[in-house]
């Protein structure tokens, strides 16, 4: 009988001699090594390696609270989520997610491909290292996994088992909360609010009660919209990328929701970074270089989205009633609009709410920071109560750019 069937949460050496029982890559007698990597808010991450072979894996293990906050109770079932979702993605997005080598439904584990070779893009981000690749590969992804999961192409039965396959409410309701509440009102009283913009937050987001509105909205939206299996957490810290690979992690937040959910959260992401290197880089050249490369990278992603979908609906298209002249492009307007209000609600979530993104918190002058944090959220507001005007990448470019313009007055 094996210590590994009862759950418990690991250490450095349970990892290894876990990983020499249940992975068959390892010999019982290798000499393996290991290191808790995880940077993230909810898991715990190892990466166990063999330095005579050169072997490597990565094991990530569920525990029942999330590490940002023990108030944060979760299930464990989102671990077997994550593992299947990799699976799907691999075989939806040959290339674009790493290999799954071993789901553990007693030690809530999933065991998968080192990507060692790679970086979070975050980090590269904020290294402001460009990725020509990245527009095309992250839109791939998105049209393959988000719209090949959709009831117009997918049998509607199998949708549905799919949708009760995946449901998420834990998870959910930390993006409920996080996202779609708590930034407005700090009703459970753990906003992070940047002291310098305390009176601006006060004012742009605490009192605008039309933008609570249109944010209500967009929360019932995404609670009762099973529109396709997302992603659910698609931010820079979820990707890892390398200038001719780009993989996509971390999908234990996946459920069946609006596919503007995962799109959003990319563009808010990359406009992170934007913020970021404008208030950074020193050399007026290279600043621009960076910022021009972040914009046309967010045009090239809604616009390729937009190319590969319509080249995906006329391929996939099952529904006969999705076929009827006129809903293809209605069907898509949803899409960006839902996009558009998403990128805008994580914009505003990441800088007030609880998790805060270090592409802004680590900019150290004040004065920079506090311009960075009303760009994000003028441009947010924009996407949320302008949604349905979005059509093009174009629109979410110039967005970010009249709120830089209001700031910089």
């Amino acid at each position: 009988m094996s210590r590994f069937d009862t759950y418990f949460l690991m250490k450095d050496e349970d990892i290894i001699e876990y990983a020499k029982e249940k992975l068959t890559i390892f010999s019982a007698e290798a000499e393996l090594k290991t290191k808790e990597i995880g940077d993230g808010n909810l898991n715990y991450v190892y990466k166990v390696w063999e330095e005579a072979t050169g072997k490597s894996v990565i094991i990530k293990q569920a525990g029942g609270e999330a590490r940002i906050s023990s108030d944060i109770k979760l299930s464990t079932d989102r671990t077997r989520i994550e593992a299947e979702i990799l699976t799907l993605e691999g075989k939806l997005a040959p290339g674009l997610a790493p290999d799954v080598y071993l789901y553990d439904s007693i030690m809530c584990t999933c065991c998968m491909e080192d990507l060692s070779d790679h970086i979070i893009m975050r980090t590269a981000l904020m290294n402001h290292q460009k990725f020509p690749l990245f527009a095309e590969h992250i839109s791939t992804f998105m049209v393959n996994t988000l719209f090949l999961t959709t009831d117009v192409c997918m049998e509607h039965k199998e949708k549905k088992a799919a949708v009760k396959n995946y449901i998420n409410p834990e998870l959910c309701e930390i993006s409920e909360d996080l996202v779609y509440t708590e930034p407005y009102n700090d009703i459970a009283h753990r906003n992070n609010v940047f002291e310098p913009n305390k009176d601006f937050v006060q004012k742009e987001l605490y009192e605008d009660t039309a933008l609570h509105l249109e944010v209500a909205k967009c929360k019932f939206d995404f609670m009762n919209n099973a529109q396709s299996l997302i992603h659910g957490d698609l931010h820079t810290g979820s990707i890892f990328i390398k200038p001719d690979s780009t993989k996509v992690i971390d999908p234990e937040f996946a459920f069946y929701g609006p596919m503007g959910y995962d799109i959003g959260n990319v563009v808010a992401n990359m406009y992170f970074a934007w913020n970021n290197g404008n208030s950074l880089i020193e050399e007026a050249e290279e600043r621009k270089a960076f910022t021009d490369w972040i914009e046309e990278s967010v045009k090239e992603t809604i616009d390729l989205f937009i190319e590969k979908y319509h080249a995906a609906f006329d391929q996939h298209v099952k529904d006969y009633m999705a076929k009827t002249p006129g809903f293809k492009e209605w069907y898509l307007g949803t899409i960006l609009r839902d996009t558009a209000a998403v990128a805008g609600l994580e914009m505003i979530r990441r800088t007030v709410g609880l998790a805060n993104v270090k592409d802004i918190t680590t900019i150290s002058d004040e004065l920079k920071r506090a311009q960075a944090e009303q760009v994000c959220i003028l441009a947010a507001k924009d996407f949320i109560m302008n949604r349905e005007n979005f059509k093009s990448g174009k629109d979410f470019v110039e967005a970010l750019k009249q709120a830089a313009a209001k700031v910089q007055k």
